[in-house]
């Protein structure tokens, strides 16, 4: 589609989840509602058009090794692009990606720069290991690269204690939180544990990956003060293999793996019931594949979470979360549209029928 097309979109606009119109245009690469007069290159598309998926939680630029090269970047790229994810929260990521973002038909990244861990404390050659005394330096470090976002891993494995430990002392952590505030970025942290929970929400943080430690006792804490999960349940059913095999060596880690696993659904439910904000992630990269959108809302209806909640988790509800619009006027046009309504059957998603990018249908 050259620049001068006008793209016209009918049938069932989904600008939120009650509010349905017949039609929109994107013009220069944005959404109007207003038909544009004197067009005459013309493309029309028809269904029901959903903002582009939100894929919270991956890693472009990882794989299970590492950082990986620009050609493998483009097409985990590609691959959630393809799948209908076109607004992606990288959760930490050794690689840099930034050229991506001159790339019209790749999906538009928010980054929170590079993984923050203690030494030796968590996946090799993906964080910046570090002691808790140089916690808020580097937390200011990677503040200032990404996109408003900092990761922190917020508990890993110990093998003195052959099971899941807090990482950072309260003090290190509250100050770190509170210096990226102060500059302008929110905090994010890898948590599978309960141990790590209450003093990372008590310090001020704004978001929880995987989340699956929660118990009733910190539940009401993360309603509370407005903390966000996402729960990333397709990688959470990967923890019965991990717990397998660290069974011989560290039979405490994995008997608690196992625990986290058989209360995954009713955890996130007790969650989503208590008012926490929930969000869709996958935890694509590293060593699970990327595109698996779709896979992770229907988890969330697993859990107990109603569709049409779990289908704005990954629309709607968190481009607003993350500062980006949906469809709405002026803003890009980044959409996607299904042969049929996905708010009554969010098994729709998997199988989108056109993919739009700032106007230029690619897929």
């Amino acid at each position: 589609m050259s620049d001068h097309t006008v793209l016209r979109v009918t049938g069932r606009v989904l600008v939120g989840p009650e509010d349905v119109r017949d039609e929109l245009w994107v013009v220069g690469g944005r959404i109007t509602f207003d038909r544009p007069t004197g067009a005459r290159d013309v493309r029309t598309v028809h269904g029901w058009a959903l903002p582009g998926l939100v894929d919270a939680h991956c890693h472009v630029g990882l794989d299970r090794h590492g950082a990986v090269d620009e050609a493998t970047s483009e097409q985990q790229a590609r691959t959630d692009r393809d799948a209908g994810a076109l607004l992606l929260r990288d959760a930490g990521s050794a690689a840099d990606t930034r050229w991506i973002d001159d790339r019209e038909d790749l999906p538009k990244i928010i980054r929170a720069g590079r993984h923050i861990a203690r030494t030796r404390r968590y996946i090799r050659n993906y964080a910046h290991e570090i002691e808790p005394s140089d916690l808020v330096s580097y937390v200011a470090r990677e503040a200032r690269r990404g996109d408003g976002w900092v990761k922190l891993v917020g508990d890993w494995i110990d093998r003195d204690a052959g099971d899941l430990t807090a990482c950072w002392p309260r003090a290190e952590a509250e100050a770190a939180i509170a210096e990226a505030h102060r500059l302008g970025a929110r905090v994010t942290a890898h948590c599978f544990a309960e141990s790590s929970l209450r003093d990372l929400v008590e310090a001020g943080i704004d978001c929880v990956e995987h989340a699956t430690g929660l118990t009733e006792d910190t539940i009401p804490l993360f309603a509370e003060r407005g903390v966000a999960i996402v729960p990333t349940l397709v990688n959470i059913a990967t923890f019965p293999a991990l717990a397998a095999g660290g069974q011989e060596k560290f039979p405490r880690w994995s008997a608690h793996m196992n625990r986290l696993y058989e209360r995954r659904y009713d955890t996130v439910r007790a969650a989503h019931d208590a008012g926490i904000p929930v969000f869709v992630g996958t935890d694509a990269g590293g060593g699970l594949a990327h595109g698996l959108v779709a896979d992770e809302v229907t988890e969330l209806t697993k859990a107990g979470i109603p569709p049409l909640e779990a289908l704005s988790a990954a629309t709607w509800r968190a481009r607003t979360w993350l500062g980006r619009p949906s469809l709405e006027e002026g803003a890009p046009g980044d959409l996607v549209v299904y042969d049929e309504d996905p708010r009554t059957d969010v098994r729709v998603l998997a199988a989108p029928r056109r993919i739009v990018l700032d106007g230029h249908v690619v897929g």
